[in-house]
């Protein structure tokens, strides 16, 4: 889950696992999977950014060094 902001300065929790599309157009327009979309606040690179590092927590500690 990362925390993105509506237009209107609200916050909310996205399960960025449902992210189909990032556009610009020019507001930050995230396209679920479901079809459902939201525009943000944050520039495309920062919600990639944000999902990037919400997936190294998760696997973490799921992923072995092979010898």
């Amino acid at each position: 889950m990362i925390e993105l902001t509506n237009l209107n300065g609200v916050p909310f929790v996205l399960n960025c696992n449902l992210i189909e599309t990032i556009e610009s157009i020019p507001e930050t327009k995230v396209t679920l999977t479901t079809g459902k979309y939201f525009l943000v606040n944050e520039q495309r690179e920062e919600i990639i950014s944000k999902v990037i590092s919400y997936n190294r927590q998760i696997f973490m500690n799921t992923v072995k060094l092979v010898d």
